[in-house]
């Protein structure tokens, strides 16, 4: 745990006891800090009380009273589409609000460092799709080529959960806009822009909105190096503003199709190769085609986001195309399942929006495509363009009929549940198809999150399969 530094005999308040809201009262306990917890569910107050937090009721008058601060879980609107009556209370009062990325920033570097060779660093990676893996795939290389590293934040453990750097340690946090919105505290080493999408427009209150979030871990932090995804006008405005022109390798341009072989620093993929280049000239090169785990031109992305952090370290292009081969994949992104008479099994649950499924459908022949579940805003129309590889649409959800109108000119069939469409694309399949799950919608239709989702996917498939 990274205890928190900075309010030692200081009262502050915990809003929202999932598993950032845990380890932030438990890691500003650990600092010296007195802490009130709550949370709006009962359940989650009773398990921090059995954890022995002082569970202190912050809706009713009075209750910010002589705090210092009230940290937030991501998950709790602090703005759109209208604050939480407890953080809109704190405003009123003039009570500090942040949350758990910011008081890691504040504490994660100590006194200890003063005898390390090598500083610790921290490489933080946000945007709308892929940040999972690249996050992940980061965290691989460095263990595959010896560096000491840890991953946290919107995967895996809570920022505050990690252990105290070690000599040298490299820290990858994936944080997502809710997180990087409200923090007060942004100081990565290297920053990571993946690309950018429409998604949690309501939580943002637009594109626009959602951009700024996102932009905040740059224009906040002032990364040494900034590693951009630039194959939208949102990645290109950012790499603009952060750099002083194309030479200036501070900002390393990314891209998955274009050929960046201008002045500067840029890594790029086209037709299954990555290509290294630094003032015009070629320095490195992976043929990406039988990387396994990082199927598609998405992932082809995130190999070269990942690539490009870890050559801001020091890492050479053969250990990193070495670690690249040994990567598994993660659960519920572009992942096969099983493989069986010809016909492979993938499952994407992750797709939870139209840009996502769309990259998906980009990346494999001959597709059986179980879709579909809660829709969000703008509908599937985004998608029409990308259909051309599919055979035919299994559409899962309370939506399902709905959702079928809206695939024009591609043959569907309305299946509602997860087993009824894994058994129809089985029955349906030939020698050479993908039955791909990569649902363009959200699961709280059917299921807690897109892990469930996942999970009935794979279940099904072995259930098929026999």
């Amino acid at each position: 745990m990274i205890p928190v530094q900075g309010y030692a005999g200081q009262k502050l308040a915990v809003l929202g006891l999932g598993r950032s809201g845990l380890t932030a009262a438990q890691a500003l306990i650990a600092g010296g800090a007195e802490v009130c917890a709550w949370d709006d569910g009962a359940p989650a107050r009773d398990a921090a009380a059995e954890a022995g937090l002082d569970i202190c009721d912050l809706t009713r008058p009075g209750a910010l009273d002589g705090l210092r601060a009230l940290i937030v879980s991501p998950g709790i609107a602090h703005l759109y589409p209208a604050p939480h009556p407890v953080i809109a209370a704190a405003y009123a009062a003039g009570v500090v609000v942040d949350n758990d990325i910011s008081l890691f920033f504040r504490s994660f570097a100590t006194s200890d460092w003063d005898g390390f060779d090598t500083s610790p660093r921290v490489i933080a990676v946000t945007g709308s799709n892929g940040k999972s893996t690249t996050s992940a795939l980061i965290h691989h290389i460095l263990e595959a080529n010896g560096r000491p590293t840890q991953l946290a934040g919107n995967i895996g453990r809570g920022v505050l959960d990690i252990d105290p750097a070690h000599d040298g340690e490299v820290v990858v946090l994936e944080l997502s806009s809710y997180q990087t919105e409200l923090a007060r505290a942004l100081t990565p080493d290297v920053a990571v822009f993946t690309n950018l999408s429409p998604d949690h427009l309501d939580r943002h209150a637009g594109h626009g909105g959602y951009f700024a979030a996102k932009r905040r871990l740059f224009a906040e932090g002032g990364p040494d190096r900034a590693v951009i995804g630039v194959d939208e006008p949102e990645g290109q405005y950012l790499a603009n503003q952060l750099g002083q022109d194309l030479s200036d390798d501070r900002v390393i341009r990314v891209s998955s199709g274009q050929k960046l072989d201008q002045d500067g620093w840029t890594v790029f993929a086209r037709k299954g190769f990555l290509s290294e280049y630094r003032k015009g000239r070629q320095v490195g090169s992976i043929d990406l085609r039988d990387v396994t785990g990082l199927p598609g031109a998405h992932n082809h992305q995130n190999a070269c986001a990942a690539y490009a952090a870890c050559r801001t370290l020091g890492l050479g292009p053969k250990g990193i195309a070495a670690a690249l081969h040994s990567f598994p994949g993660l659960p519920h992104r572009s992942q096969v399942v099983a493989q069986a008479a010809g016909v492979t099994y993938v499952n994407d649950s992750k797709a939870t929006n139209v840009d996502s499924a769309a990259k998906a459908l980009q990346a494999f022949p001959n597709i059986r495509w179980i879709c579909g579940g809660l829709q969000k805003e703008g509908g599937v129309d985004g998608l029409l363009p990308h259909v051309g590889a599919v055979q035919k649409a299994y559409v899962i959800g309370r939506e399902a009929a709905d959702f079928a109108r809206q695939l024009t000119g591609v043959e569907s069939q309305i299946c509602t549940t997860m087993e009824t469409a894994v058994a129809a694309a089985h029955t349906d399949a030939k020698e050479g198809d993908v039955v791909l799950l990569a649902p363009a919608c959200a699961s709280f239709d059917q299921y807690d999150n897109f892990e469930q989702r996942g999970e009935a996917f794979v279940a099904a498939v072995k259930a098929s399969l026999g």
